[in-house]
């Protein structure tokens, strides 16, 4: 590159500078062709601007003139005609002297000149944005961009205050906005062949899994996941990950809670520095599973997934479901599972797990629809039939937050009683709006879970990826019961062992402030229920 900024042509006296040197100047030369093929691009778009809008402010202006003559007595003609006369007068004023005259005179004959002056302020507002989106156009880097959608920025600081929760009906919790999906959420979809249940791939912490971007739900942010035993062959900064997750701890007291459920900072730096462990989508690579995935990216962690039984073990795809078990307090195994919002094609398989694990309770804490489809409505209005287990709504149930339906179901001649609690009020990839309401619900499944008949399994939770609002309640679940037993909990080592079970679970920093809060009105309750 010489010093005018033009591309120099190796010569012979480069040859001394070897394959790298070459390589260099090539790709210096390449870069000024691209950098020239921008700015090309650039004046050609301002170009294209500019005559667009400078064709808008004519337009208006020709309007606004023919509104002039129709106000002040003229048809719609012969104000066009009128109008045209003008154009002419101004495009060629020396020849024209006599009809310059007669049409001034005309026009201070108008009883109303409002619509005149009224065309020209809006020719001056047109002109002005021309030229602010050709400047903008030329270099795009001088003037701040417009926000995006709000899934883009998932660690914005929280729109609530906290307060004591005196009256335990706080309002105005934090808003958020990724991925995301989604998963991002949004996001925000998902995809490796997997018949030993002890494999877990835990992957190095990259920069949009530290911070539980939607974008991570959306590009294939994976390395290469390990097929070997969980821990086995890990990469250094996989084996530093999975310290990490299986270390990480935070005790807090009660006072402790309340202090640091106020450090908007703190929270969102322990967040960060914990890695999200997402599974890697390569290690699904099988035919058609990738239709039973919502999102492209968001596929089971291995070592806990949950496998479907089918008559053929040689057939993969029957046996895939994107769910995993999920420990509970104390490390109690297969307490929940955690899945995804079911899609049109994995309805069926959504009741064959529902049947095969005996799963009590199953709480959706997602709309049907949030901008896009978030979750198919897998449930029947009277009944219905998937490989032949038999589902009929017995009851229904509308309380201000929630619906419960309790289904009745039969396969094989065994009936059982199911309860499905759909939580309305929690947005994507946000908080609720008020914290007791989820609460209550928290502390109502898990009651219904211990009333349980003795051979029940695990209670089934999904929002629409099943890692962010899934994560959370799981997460409140576990914590309000250690609170309780042990007056102390842990919630940061919490995290850690959901995302160790499936990856991403509680996925924003705003949700994991969410949980402290949470936790904060179900410690004041209990220290209300001790003084009385």
């Amino acid at each position: 590159m010489t010093r005018d900024g033009t591309a120099r042509t190796p010569g012979p006296g480069d040859a001394r500078l070897g394959p790298q040197g070459g390589q260099q100047l090539s790709q210096n030369a390449l870069r000024h062709n691209c950098r020239s093929d921008h700015w090309c691009r650039r004046l050609w778009k301002a170009g294209i601007t500019a005559g667009g809008f400078l064709a808008l402010c004519v337009l208006s202006q020709i309007t606004g003139v023919w509104v002039l003559f129709v106000i002040n007595g003229y048809g719609a003609f012969p104000a066009a005609h009128k109008v045209l006369d003008l154009m002419q007068y101004l495009l060629s004023p020396l020849g024209a002297e006599e009809m310059s005259q007669s049409l001034r005179k005309e026009l201070w004959r108008m009883e109303t000149l409002c619509p005149l002056l009224a065309t020209l302020f809006l020719g001056i507002i047109i002109l002005g944005i021309g030229v602010l989106y050709c400047l903008r156009t030329m270099s795009p880097g001088c003037f701040p961009a417009f926000p995006e959608d709000r899934r883009r920025s998932m660690s914005r600081q929280p729109s609530f205050t906290y307060s004591e929760w005196s009256d335990a009906r706080e309002e105005d919790l934090f808003e958020l906005e990724a991925v995301p999906e989604t998963p991002v959420f949004d996001c925000f979809a998902d995809t490796k062949a997997e018949t030993d249940p002890v494999t877990l791939t835990v992957k190095q912490v990259g920069l949009q899994e530290r911070r539980g971007s939607n974008v991570s739900l959306t590009l294939d942010m994976c390395t290469p996941g390990c097929t070997e035993p969980y821990g086995a062959l890990l990469s250094p900064g996989e084996q530093s990950a999975r310290d990490h997750l299986l270390k990480a701890s935070n005790v807090l007291s009660a006072e402790q809670l309340r202090t640091r459920a106020l450090d908007d900072a703190a929270l969102q730096a322990e967040f960060f520095e914990t890695p999200m462990n997402f599974a890697d989508p390569k290690e699904y690579d099988y035919p058609g599973v990738v239709r039973k995935n919502r999102y492209k990216t968001l596929v089971p962690n291995p070592r806990s997934r949950v496998c479907l039984k089918a008559t053929d073990r040689d057939d993969f795809l029957s046996t895939y479901i994107n769910a995993n078990y999920m420990r509970g307090y104390g490390g109690e195994e297969k307490v929940y599972i955690a899945t995804q919002g079911p899609t049109v094609n994995t309805v069926s398989d959504f009741w064959r797990m529902v049947w095969q694990e005996c799963s009590p309770v199953i709480v959706m804490l997602t709309n049907v629809e949030e901008k896009n489809e978030k979750c198919t409505e897998y449930w029947p209005e009277d009944g219905v039939t998937y490989d032949g287990i038999e589902i009929s709504v017995t009851r229904l149930i509308r309380a201000d937050d929630y619906r419960l339906r309790i289904f009745a179901l039969k396969c094989d001649g065994e009936e059982r009683s199911l309860r499905l609690y759909w939580y309305t009020s929690w947005p994507d990839q946000k908080t609720p709006d008020k914290a007791p309401p989820l609460l209550e619900l928290v502390l109502e499944v898990e009651e219904v879970r211990l009333r349980a008949p003795p051979k029940s399994g695990p209670v089934i939770v999904h929002c629409s990826a099943g890692i962010g609002r899934t994560g959370c309640f799981i997460a409140t679940t576990i914590l309000c019961k250690q609170l309780k037993n042990e007056g102390v909990v842990d919630i940061l080592k919490t995290m850690c062992q959901l995302r160790l079970d499936r990856g991403g679970m509680i996925q924003t920093p705003e949700q994991y402030q969410f949980v402290h809060h949470v936790l904060s009105l179900y410690e004041k309750k209990l220290s209300c229920s001790v003084e009385e």
